[in-house]
């Protein structure tokens, strides 16, 4: 059926070039009928003679596509293969039937030639993986992804001239991903990060090491700009559809002056291949983080001091903002710096040094590419009113590990069947803290659960308002109800993590 389609779709074009190429000769027969000095040889319009004329410049300057030879001559040289091998522990109890192909398949022999990340060698204990990077100095610092050799044992790195190198791991920053090794040696070709920010639309050339197959070109263009992935909590990716597969992380991506805009880092792929969605960090965060690797081997970071979030809507109207704009303070951090210059779980964060901040993420970049020390002013709404405060950054401690403990629910005495919710006083909730309602049952499809509210989640405030029982949450609602908001802020202890949830009212 879809041949006989594509047949008569074929067949159906073919006529239609037919039908148009007999209209055409029957406008000229209208006009050698028609026309009243007709001549054989006549050409009024000089057609003829621009025809002529293009035909000669063609022989004499022969016009070929534009395209990308010249600029991977200059930059392919600086780009590396990274080969990496770590120890893992003997697995007794490893199933052979977890791999996709059986022992002794040429698949096996050709994905352990080819070096792929995290499959076992058979009877061995270790493990090997391949990336790509970049030199950036003539001296031997090159470039690639933390994810490349974090763990690494050792570290090898193969030119695009063949040659194989011992390389040193100077130092990594697993919040960006990025890692920054050396080589011993002079004279290698390097490359330059680009100072310019790139425009979507605009071309791209990806060059690294997919599947082991080194030395490899792609190109695209930049498709979008500032993605989130997930990744971490300064995701500002460069998003491009030049292709990208698995080998060429920590690898380059150029601008067609040969300037590295960014770091190839992840793909979005249902199948684990290429389906034209990559993602690279900007070079102007690789700048900063590798300047800081290369003088200190670590890299360190400003710091206020508090757990923020999204203002969304719901959280604007609560709030009474006018804009679903800045960071909302969910919980200030003992000891730091926003709690010495009085900033309260509440407070939205709108600027920074007189810049506006767009969200959460916005603020957590900023503050993370300033250095402990720097003295900053933050615009606030507290409570209404627009304020600012000035305060010293703090260095950004290690990251805290999150308990997965949760509270028992116990027994409830209060319901709150609008929002889906069932709560109990934490005073007699076993396990839980004394202050704040305990959540105890969340209706499945109910307003609380459409808004990740959890069973074991603690309310602290309802509308700005410090609960303790059921009623103290109801008697918020309706006080929020009566001055016409349409949404009501709770404040929730989940887990480890204090964050505000705007819930909106009169819903069932």
């Amino acid at each position: 059926m879809n041949g006989g389609s594509s047949c008569s779709r074929r067949i159906l074009s073919a006529r239609r070039v037919a039908l148009l190429a007999a209209a055409v000769g029957g406008i000229g027969a209208a006009v050698l009928v028609i026309g009243p000095n007709f001549a054989p040889n006549a050409d009024p319009f000089g057609i003829s003679a621009q025809a002529q004329n293009l035909t000669d410049n063609a022989q004499q300057s022969p016009q070929r596509p534009v395209g990308f030879a010249d600029i991977v001559a200059k930059v392919k040289p600086s780009v590396i293969s990274v080969r990496v091998k770590m120890e893992r522990k003997a697995d007794s109890n490893f199933n052979e039937d977890e791999l996709p192909f059986p022992p002794g398949s040429p698949f096996e022999r050709f994905f352990h030639r080819f070096g792929m990340p995290n499959l076992p060698n058979r009877g061995k204990e270790i493990i090997t993986g391949q990336g790509s990077g970049f030199f950036i100095s003539q001296d031997g610092y090159a470039v690639t992804n933390n994810h490349v050799v974090e763990n690494a044992e050792n570290v090898t790195v193969t030119t695009d001239d063949g040659k194989t190198y011992s390389a040193k791991v100077i130092g990594t920053d697993p919040r960006t991903d990025l890692a920054l090794i050396k080589v011993n040696g002079s004279n290698f070709p390097f490359v330059k990060l680009s100072d310019n920010t790139p425009r979507v639309g605009d071309w791209v050339l990806a060059v690294g090491n997919p599947f082991g197959l080194g030395g490899t070109v792609t190109a695209g263009i930049v498709s979008a700009r500032g993605r989130d992935i997930g990744a971490g909590p300064y995701d500002d990716f460069i998003q491009i559809d030049a292709p990208v597969n698995k080998g060429n992380s920590g690898g380059p991506a150029f601008d067609v002056d040969g300037n590295v805009i960014g770091v190839n880092t992840a793909i979005f792929s249902p199948s684990g291949g290429s389906v034209g969605i990559a993602f690279a960090i900007p070079a102007d965060t690789v700048r900063s983080v590798i300047s800081q690797l290369r003088n200190k081997g670590s890299v360190t970071r400003g710091w206020i001091g508090v757990e923020i979030q999204p203002v969304t809507p719901d959280i604007a109207d609560s709030m009474g903002l006018k804009q679903a704009t800045g960071a909302l303070v969910s919980q200030p951090q003992a000891d730091s710096p926003a709690v010495k210059a009085g900033i309260k779980s509440g407070d939205v964060i709108t600027s920074v040094d007189g810049s506006d901040v767009h969200d959460a993420r916005d603020l957590a970049r900023r503050i993370g590419t300033m250095a402990p020390g720097t003295t900053v002013k933050l615009g606030l709404i507290h409570q209404g009113q627009q304020k600012t405060v000035t305060l010293t950054l703090g260095t950004l401690p290690a990251e805290k590990v999150a308990s997965n403990d949760e509270s028992s629910p116990g027994d409830s005495d209060g319901d709150l069947p609008k929002l889906g919710l069932t709560l109990a006083p934490a005073s007699k909730v076993s396990g839980a803290s004394g202050n704040g309602v305990v959540v105890t049952e969340v209706a499945e499809g109910g307003v609380a659960a459409d808004h990740g509210l959890q069973v074991g989640d603690v309310i602290l405030e309802v509308g700005g308002n410090t609960v303790s029982t059921p009623e103290d949450v109801r008697k918020s609602l309706a006080d929020a109800a009566k001055e016409g908001k349409h949404a009501v802020l709770f404040r929730v202890k989940s887990g480890e993590e204090t964050k505000f949830v705007a819930l909106p009212l009169g819903k069932a």
